[in-house]
């Protein structure tokens, strides 16, 4: 994502104002995702489910996370496999808020700079209009993407010779950003922040994708696993995940999500399988 240096330090001053009122230090890395998080929300188990992804691939993976931001992220990832890069379009993110940029990241266009193959690809980020699905596709056998509702739709890699084997769903930045706006930092009754509550979304997919078929196997066996962990015993968790459940953005919550034109109801972090594996 390229950045203009006048807009980051905008938004950097916004941040040091911000801070003068907060309630909770982690509400940042909601409030303000380029600076202080992602634009997709997680929690450790996120991290533990992708890097079971990677594990099942190889047992020591090459990870490339395109369109990493400053690496928050991929920081996480680099915890289990300390060999995983990442590629940022815009060195201004790092430059124009006066944040080291660690060897680790590279600053390439994706669409051309993928210079090498890699067992398990992450997106977490697509530019609107632009497409770099078969650079990506063309470096890997294996890929996860956890996209925003809208843009997903348009950066599905099933027509690019791979085929989904599961997916989860999670709130957005911007679910939880208008959570806590409305439960901490704005006037209004309590009738009218529940009944606000109640309109609560969730817009984060997360998609796992698969070439061959071993691999699609090894991955549903992986996080059929993780889910059994995860049910089973406490796997850890972020401190900053406590906003998020008093957000309502439980781990299992169900919530009304609107989809193809009509209501249904799904389970945040409940993994769906694809029927064909």
């Amino acid at each position: 994502m390229p950045f203009k240096t006048r807009d980051l330090q905008m938004a950097a001053e916004s941040l040091r104002q911000f801070r003068r009122y907060s309630v909770s230090p982690h509400h940042e890395r909601f409030s303000f995702p380029l600076l202080r998080g992602t634009y997709f929300t997680y929690r450790k188990i996120d991290v533990l489910r992708v890097v079971a992804i990677a594990k099942a691939v190889s047992n020591s993976p090459g990870y490339c996370d395109i369109g990493c931001g400053y690496g928050d992220f991929l920081i996480k990832i680099r915890e289990f496999i300390s060999s995983a890069t990442g590629i940022e379009n815009s060195a201004g993110i790092f430059y124009g808020c006066n944040l080291p940029k660690p060897d680790y990241i590279t600053t390439a266009d994706a669409r051309w700079g993928i210079e090498k193959k890699s067992d398990i690809i992450f997106v977490g980020w697509m530019e609107p209009g632009i497409d770099f699905r078969d650079a990506i596709a063309a470096k890997t056998d294996v890929i996860v993407t956890t996209l925003d509702q809208g843009i997903s739709l348009a950066a599905e890699f099933d027509g690019h010779g791979f085929e989904r084997v599961a997916s989860w769903r999670t709130p957005s930045w911007e679910d939880v950003n208008t959570e806590i706006m409305n439960r901490y930092y704005t006037q209004m009754s309590n009738e009218i922040y529940h009944s606000l509550s109640r309109l609560r979304g969730a817009h984060n997919l997360w998609y796992v994708y698969s070439k061959k078929r071993r691999y699609s196997e090894a991955i549903k066996s992986a996080l059929v696993r993780c889910l059994e962990q995860e049910k089973r015993t406490f796997v850890g968790r972020y401190d900053f995940e406590d906003v998020l459940d008093d957000c309502g953005f439980k781990y299992f919550e169900e919530l009304e999500i609107s989809a193809a034109s009509k209501q249904e109801k799904a389970r945040l972090w409940e993994i769906q399988f694809t029927s064909n594996f």
